[in-house]
């Protein structure tokens, strides 16, 4: 009987120290994902459970306890999650379009949690998250297909946010019309410039009128309106749905790997520390031979392997440009903290413009 005692005075301190464990790991965890909306990203849990089996799980002297604990770190992985998303709830997010839009759609991918807040265009939906009505812009930065979204480099090097992530979203277009249509019936396609060109072989092989529409999603609301079965739209398939029009054509884009990558632009700056991120920089360059073939050896020579290096005019002198450079590797080393320091000698308005995992990138796996 003392034993069953001991033994059940044991379960007792344990579930007592369990507790207070648990208690301080799920606001552990609620303070990450306090810290995930500020920086405007997506709620996450803060570890990696296959890297903590493999750290934590050797600590475990009893083998069947070892053989259980993964199912215990599912369990408390699952309601920190669950937590983490409470906590993201009402986190507003900006985008340039109407609802159905491309933007809107990636938005809701990355924040699923979050209240997604449409403006009628890019520099709205940037100066929101400035001026404090919005948590977070969700805004286009390159097309695969159409290249650099100009608009919108300009407002990160000019304006005040920082670049806390960029997710890829692959484009997926379709012919939609409304009920009772058909790919037959119709004689008129509305969409935006760049979805009409993006779709151009399937258009011109049936000979449609084409007419331009501000936005994809604008050109679904338009048929809906309408409700001729002569008139169809090239939108995305959510935008179809929230319109209730009819897919009457899927993944009608020339190219299947057309794919739009979406940065998440927030008033606090993300400090990503793992081996894998990616940094962007703007800077520019003083006039003279050589400089910025320096400022580039001078980040290949500590080992960030640079992805891309664009330029744009600053608008302030006449063949002024700035540059926007993305690279690999993590700022936040000491070989990174030595690399912008060599950085400052050779160029001009160094601004470090985010820092990001690079493993968290496409908006089809965002929680």
């Amino acid at each position: 009987m003392d034993r069953l005692k001991k033994a059940i005075d044991e379960v007792r301190e344990a579930d007592l120290a369990l507790a207070l464990a648990f208690e301080r790991r799920m606001r552990a965890g609620g303070e990450v994902a306090a810290c995930q909306r500020e920086e405007g990203l997506p709620a996450s849990v803060a570890v990696d459970p296959e890297t903590t089996v493999r750290e934590v799980a050797p600590s475990l002297s009893d083998d069947l306890m070892r053989s259980y604990y993964p199912l215990f770190l599912k369990s408390v992985l699952g309601l920190s999650e669950s937590l983490n998303h409470r906590v993201a709830e009402g986190q507003r997010i900006a985008y340039a379009g109407v609802p159905g839009a491309f933007a809107c759609v990636a938005a809701r991918k990355i924040f699923p949690d979050g209240t997604l807040c449409p403006y009628p265009d890019f520099r709205l939906a940037y100066t929101a998250v400035e001026a404090g009505e919005c948590d977070a812009a969700v805004l286009p930065l390159e097309n695969s297909f159409a290249g650099d979204v100009a608009q919108v480099m300009d407002l990160a090097y000019f304006g005040s946010l920082y670049i806390n992530g960029v997710w890829e979203m692959r484009v997926s277009q379709c012919l939609a019309g409304v009920t009772g249509a058909n790919a037959d019936t119709v004689t008129t396609v509305i969409s935006h410039p760049q979805a009409l060109s993006q779709c151009a072989p399937f258009l011109a092989a049936r000979g449609y009128t084409l007419q331009e529409e501000s936005n994809t999603a604008v050109a679904a609301s338009r048929v809906a309106a309408l409700g001729d079965p002569t008139v169809a739209a090239i939108c995305s398939p959510e935008a179809a749905a929230l319109y209730g029009l009819t897919v009457l054509a899927a993944n009608i884009n020339e190219n299947a790997s057309n794919t739009t990558r979406f940065a998440v632009m927030t008033r606090v700056p993300h400090h990503a520390y793992r081996s894998d991120a990616c940094f962007i920089l703007t800077f520019t360059v003083r006039n003279e031979a050589g400089a910025l073939a320096k400022a580039i050896a001078a980040i290949g020579a500590h080992g960030f392997n640079m992805r891309s290096l664009r330029s744009r005019p600053t608008k302030k002198l006449l063949w002024s440009n700035f540059f926007f450079l993305e690279a690999e590797g993590n700022l936040a080393s000491e070989e990174g903290k030595r690399m912008l320091d060599e950085l400052s000698a050779y160029v001009s308005g160094l601004k470090v413009l985010g820092s990001y995992e690079a493993s968290v990138r496409s908006a089809e796996q965002a929680p």
